[in-house]
């Protein structure tokens, strides 16, 4: 079967971009192709800086032919309703259309509506002008005389080229010669900017593919990748070092180069002094290269590896003396940065308000950073107020969860009051990427307690599901007084996430408090929180915000968005959303206590005893729907003398003893024990349906029947609605 090969060649599109686009190109595509009529076996999309290919094989050289029964109005139909058939089914007059008898329904039109198929190569060059012009790129721009034009093409780069051929595996493939605004589609592309600037002629996907390689391009990204990354890890070894890999610098670096050529720069040791993760930042942010270590260690050495797109005459000489001169001058930069950070600002003098605000020691360069913030009045949002007002609720709020963490108190304040203050530092300055952590290092420089240093880096964690959890107490402490804040402001003023858009990580902030609570193992009080949160609101005077609406709704909003993030996590970690949904009620604010809840369900109902329990409960609560939904009521209590059967009296003494017995574990939160103690009632249950007719003649007895299922519901909704969980 024939295969289809298209090429797409333009400017260098910028790194970030490329692998998205090959997708988008290959979705749109076949989609259009398979919606045309076609169908192919395979298809895998390529992408290089210069160029986006698409690989289709198996592709059917042409449509189906199409043969359609369109059932229409009545023969003896008005005539506007026949017009209206004529039209939709592209028919002139009535003697087009066929006459068909129905025995019930009388005589009705039909028409046959029959479309031969077309060629793969018609419907090729009429698909692919309109994805190239509509391709959805992030950015993209319009060039050369054509732009003043209205409509004028766009693409994320100026457009070359374009290739498309098609044909046979072993026979002689054609061009498909679309046009799109003045470029023509054709068997010619181009290799190697530099090394290969001259035109190649291609047939198909495999000549194509080699003879770009042999052009000095690489078009298969995971190839250029796994090359730079065994000739790194190779050239840093033979030097005695190990790479500090980096996999999302790996898929930058394959999308500048289409011929990579891995060499090793250096730089002066008096450089070293700076942190590894400003050096490291430093020269992957300004030169896109790797640093390396000695083998076995944490700190860095002066080499790093830079990936050239040119085979040197000189071996790299050049290229390599290049970086390590712009290499240098960045760290240059950098060493000015953390020496500065370390040092007095110039005006201490205008910072003492401040520093009496939140009890700062100006003697200190970190504390001086925080009064600067307060001071510069920086904002936070424009709703919420700046981040000195921020900080005032942090700390207030850490004060009350650390009576609930069990956090050093003034250990606690220390870190909340010192958590924002490397925000003024020229290191996060320069790279915003370093907050927290450099807040920890310059703490550590001046002898704060360690508790106080790992919660300024710890209180933005976690960052993401697969990011580290704090440990320490007060770490813990001031990473939920942060996340909490942040939650709370933004549900009061309004600003909540919507859809696909939540510009504020306010899902990932909800879902980072879940995973502190349930992971180490935090009792908290959530709606209790809010509403201190709500009073400190009120009378924080800088720390002041308004709420849009009720406080009390606003707090009860988030904490059904909170079930949605628990929700999410519990399904992760293997939980089933019914055993969830059957344990979570609206006002279920101690989501450790629900995650337990859920842990001991579990185990329960995957037993024997839990699903026959289950079975009769649910049997029970059906039975009970049924007769609600008459408008009977059921009696709030059952009477003993009306027991006759030694099933129901049986049933009537289990439940009695299995609801105390479950109320007192679940008031005792040991949930495992309920649901022990619901157990027992599986065999009275199972002999209650066998023997009992709970619709019996007498009235009173029928009652009181119903009464008993009612025990029943009550008993297991004490640890759980069961009527929530399938099965």
């Amino acid at each position: 079967m024939p295969n289809l090969l298209l090429e797409l060649r333009s400017e260098e599109i910028p790194a970030r971009m490329q692998r998205k686009a090959a997708g988008d190109l290959k979705k749109l595509v076949t989609d259009a192709l398979v919606e045309a009529g076609l169908s192919y076996e395979g298809a895998r999309e390529y992408w290089t800086p210069r160029r986006l290919a698409l690989d289709i094989h198996g592709l059917t050289a042409r449509s189906a032919d199409v043969r359609e029964e369109r059932k229409g109005p009545r023969t003896d139909a008005n005539e506007k309703a026949i017009e209206g058939f004529l039209r939709g089914a592209g028919l002139s007059s009535v003697s087009e259309a066929q006459v068909v008898s129905d025995p019930k329904k009388g005589d009705f039109y039909v028409a046959v509506i029959s479309k031969p198929g077309r060629g793969t190569e018609e419907i090729v060059a009429e698909v692919m002008p309109g994805i190239i012009r509509d391709f959805p790129w992030p950015k993209s721009m319009r060039w050369g005389k054509a732009s003043s034009r209205p409509g004028a093409m766009r693409w994320v780069r100026p457009l070359q080229s374009i290739v498309c051929t098609f044909g046979p595996e072993h026979e002689e493939t054609v061009v498909i010669p679309f046009e799109i605004d003045g470029i023509t589609a054709s068997n010619i592309t181009y290799g190697h900017r530099f090394h290969a600037p001259e035109a190649i002629t291609v047939r198909r996907f495999d000549d194509y593919a080699a003879s770009l390689e042999k052009a000095k391009v690489i078009l298969d990204a995971e190839r250029r990748k796994d090359i730079i990354l065994h000739d790194a890890r190779d050239i840093a070894f033979a030097n005695g070092l190990e790479l500090v890999e980096d996999e999302g610098l790996l898929e930058e670096v394959s999308g500048l180069v289409e011929w990579p050529q891995v060499l090793m720069g250096s730089f002066e040791e008096d450089y070293l002094s700076i942190p590894s993760e400003i050096i490291r930042l430093t020269i992957k942010t300004n030169q896109k290269c790797f640093v390396t270590r000695k083998q076995g260690e944490e700190t860095l050495s002066n080499k790093f590896i830079l990936v050239s797109n040119i085979q040197a005459h000189d071996g790299g000489k050049e290229i390599v003396h290049g970086n390590g001169k712009v290499v240098r001058a960045r760290l240059s930069d950098a060493l000015h940065f953390w020496k500065r950070d370390q040092g007095d600002l110039p005006d201490l003098e205008t910072l003492t308000a401040s520093a009496a605000k939140f009890a700062l020691d100006l003697e200190k360069p970190l504390d001086q950073r925080m009064a600067k913030l307060d001071a510069l009045d920086v904002t936070f949002h424009a709703k919420l107020g700046t981040q000195g007002a921020r900080v005032a609720r942090i700390r207030a709020l850490a004060e009350e969860l650390a009576k609930i963490t069990g956090a050093d108190a003034a250990l606690t304040d220390r870190a909340a009051v010192l958590a924002k203050a490397d925000l003024r530092t020229e290191a996060v300055g320069e790279f915003p990427e370093l907050q927290g952590l450099m807040g920890r290092k310059y703490a550590g420089l001046q002898g704060e307690n360690a508790s106080v240093a790992a919660a300024i880096e710890d209180h933005y964690k976690p960052q993401g599901p697969s990011d580290r959890v704090p440990a320490d107490k007060v770490a813990i402490t001031v990473a939920l007084a942060d996340k909490l804040d942040t939650l709370i402001g933004f549900w009061a003023i309004g600003e909540k996430p919507t859809g696909s858009k939540d510009p504020f990580a306010l899902r990932r902030a909800a879902l980072g408090v879940v995973r502190i609570l349930l992971e180490r193992n935090v009792r908290l009080p959530l709606l209790k929180i809010m509403s201190r949160t709500s009073l400190l609101a009120k009378t924080g005077g800088d720390a002041l915000f308004s709420f849009a609406g009720d406080p009390a709704e606003t707090f009860f909003d988030l904490l059904s968005f909170f079930h949605d993030r628990l929700k999410v996590y519990l399904r992760d970690q293997g939980a089933r959303h019914d055993l969830i949904d059957a344990v979570l009620t609206a006002d279920a604010d101690d989501l450790l206590m629900v995650a337990r809840r859920v842990e001991a369900l579990t185990a329960f109902i995957t037993s024997e005893d839990g699903k026959n329990l289950l079975a009769g409960t649910k049997r029970a609560t059906q039975l009970l729907a049924a007769e609600e939904k008459k408008g009977t009521v059921i009696a709030d209590a059952v009477s003993p003398a009306l027991l006759k059967l030694d099933a129901e009296k049986e049933l009537f003494a289990a439940i009695s003893g299995a609801s105390k017995e479950a109320a007192d574990a679940v008031a005792s939160e040991d949930f495992r024990s309920a649901m022990a103690a619901l157990s027992k009632l599986r065999g009275p249950v199972d002999r209650f349906f066998e023997d009992v007719l709970v619709n019996d003649e007498d009235a009173a007895i029928r009652a009181n029947r119903l009464a008993l299922l009612r025990l029943i519901r009550e008993a297991t909704g004490t640890v759980a609605d069961f009527s929530k969980i399938s099965g």
